[in-house]
């Protein structure tokens, strides 16, 4: 077994039936899971600093009630079509397995997009859904379809569905520049932004526990970043690049790695995987396949320990920046002075 490879035994966790034909037995059942369970930290910071923005609360009164709840269902469904026992029924019993597996409150309506970009979303506003886009669907495998649904379903059960769709509105109104989208709601975008990326880290965490495999989890991602088959890629080579690009680089590597993530939606790929691994690597997966977790209607940690832990992830992460800044200053110091000797 080389240092890539994960040989957890899951046993048969809770056991439980699947969804419509699913085979959850090999799985724990997660009965009554928590969203905090797999909610990153950094989530929640972000969400908390989002909400002390400035307007921040009338922007998004403002955005709800110029377009409303029906007017978004219908702009994302359109053109899409609804998957069920009837329509796409493999997806669908892949869809009832993972609600089986995360003991979801409902089966959400899931719907297949004609775009061949290789995604999901979950939307909406008092009502989820989740779109998969059908590049998705062509270049996954069904385990790995699997996986982006729970990452999906994540986002639904964390309540993160509202600020991701009023994201995306902003984002599209921003390219148009529609006169709602002035500096305040800009200075939201931004804030949502940084917000949505994080985001993404505890959803990428709720579709690990929604197939319990970490090796397809960081297949999907390879495959997401690059598309190919698995004949073409190889996943320890792209551990390998992963870990290259969060040591490797000068002070100026540095700063365009915060830069080019300021406009993004989305985490990069290799900075996903290194998420999940170290969630992993730190104990909290076995954990939660033990069954030793938060289950919904457990009473909360205290706001004080909640945001101590969400203010340690931040400095945690700012203090690595800093690490890895000052290293850099110091490899470009001494060969500036180096220059000098010569």
């Amino acid at each position: 077994m080389t240092e890539y490879d994960f040989d957890y035994d899951y046993g048969n966790g809770n056991g439980g039936e699947g969804g419509n034909g699913g085979d959850t037995g090999t799985k724990r059942v997660l009965t009554d899971i928590s969203s905090r369970v797999w909610e990153h930290p950094a989530d929640r910071a972000a969400l908390a600093a989002l909400r002390k923005l400035p307007l921040f609360d009338q922007v998004l009164r403002a955005l709800f009630g110029f377009f409303g709840e029906k007017p978004i269902r219908l702009a994302f469904q359109a053109n899409a079509v609804r998957v069920g026992p009837n329509q796409f029924p493999r997806l669908w019993d892949l869809y009832c397995e993972v609600c089986d597996t995360l003991d979801a409150p409902s089966r959400y309506p899931l719907f297949v997009a004609q775009n061949p970009i290789v995604n999901a979303g979950a939307y909406g506003m008092k009502d989820p859904f989740i779109i998969m886009n059908s590049g998705s669907v062509e270049l996954l495998s069904d385990k790995q379809i699997s996986y982006v649904m729970g990452h999906e379903l994540g986002h639904v059960m964390s309540d993160h569905v509202l600020y991701k769709t009023m994201t995306q509105l902003l984002v599209e109104l921003a390219k148009l520049g529609f006169p709602i989208v002035g500096l305040a709601a800009r200075a939201i975008l931004v804030g949502l932004l940084e917000w949505n990326r994080k985001s993404e880290l505890s959803a990428d965490r709720a579709g690990l526990l929604a197939i319990q495999d970490p090796e397809t989890v960081m297949s999907s991602m390879l495959k997401m970043a690059g598309g190919g088959s698995e004949e073409d890629t190889s996943l320890p080579e792209f551990i390998r690049q992963a870990e290259e690009y969060q040591v490797s680089g000068d002070m100026a590597d540095q700063v365009f790695k915060v830069l080019n993530l300021l406009g993004e939606t989305h985490p990069f790929w290799v900075l996903r995987l290194a998420e999940v691994r170290a969630w992993i690597e730190a104990g909290e997966y076995d954990r939660v396949l033990r069954g030793d977790y938060q289950r919904r209607g457990d009473p909360d940690p205290t706001y004080a320990e909640d945001v101590s832990e969400a203010a340690g992830a931040y400095k945690e992460g700012a203090k690595d920046f800093m690490d890895q800044m000052a290293d850099a200053a110091k490899r470009v110091g001494g060969s500036f002075m180096d220059s000098f000797k010569k």
